[in-house]
């Protein structure tokens, strides 16, 4: 049987990348919230409307817009088969809806966490810089540049640090995090759909033991 496969992970977890090997190695079509949402900005129907007028009003996208957007995205051919899901469910009642889309599309859902310390998140987002010029991600405490602030390949730029990934604003999305998904891994795992991977290793083999699973 076909599957959705839903991948979990804080920010800074490494879930984005994997869901996009399992997109590049296997064809089985990354599905990102914040692509969905950005794609929403820019779309002119009737739901990408309604979206646009939430955003507009600084009120947050409701679970059944959400739920609305996802099903729309995945009713498309590319997705007719297994797929992943990048960013969705969020919440306990978020899940509750995708049954009800797995059983509309006929697939079974299979939950896989990327499990990372909360130590080491933190020093993954608040050690992150980047070169303006090609985009090189470095890390000052795991991938330090050869001169300290700038790129190797760009020696004149100075590599940026985005703003929120200070260490007041990382913590409060890892416990954000934290306390959004909990319910998430109960609902679950209660129902022994949810597998976990160390996310701790090298991304080829956390890629392996996802690959393993699914």
């Amino acid at each position: 049987m076909d599957k959705i496969i839903v991948l979990i992970g804080a920010p800074g977890a490494g879930k984005g990348t994997q869901a996009r090997l399992m997109d590049e190695r296997r064809g089985i079509p990354q599905i990102s919230t914040g692509d969905m949402f950005r794609e929403m900005k820019k779309a002119d129907t009737p739901l990408a409307r309604e979206v646009q007028e939430t955003m507009a009003s600084g009120k947050l996208i409701s679970d059944d817009l959400t739920y609305q957007i996802v099903r729309e995205r995945t009713s498309k051919p590319d997705t007719a088969g297994t797929y992943v899901l990048d960013g969705y469910p969020r919440t306990a009642v978020q899940a509750e809806q995708l049954e009800q889309l797995a059983v509309e599309q006929g697939k079974e859902i299979q939950a896989i966490e990327v499990d990372v310390p909360q130590d080491e998140l933190f020093k993954r987002l608040t050690g992150r810089r980047s070169c303006p010029v090609c985009g090189e991600i470095y890390n000052i405490y795991s991938r330090p540049p050869k001169s300290e602030g700038f790129c190797d390949d760009h020696p004149d730029a100075k590599l940026d640090h985005r703003a929120d990934d200070n260490e007041d604003s990382v913590r409060t999305r890892l416990d954000t995090y934290k306390t959004n998904t909990e319910p998430l891994l109960a609902y679950y795992e209660r129902s022994g759909r949810l597998k976990k991977v160390d996310g701790t290793g090298e991304i080829e083999d956390i890629y392996g033991l996802i690959e393993d699973l699914i």
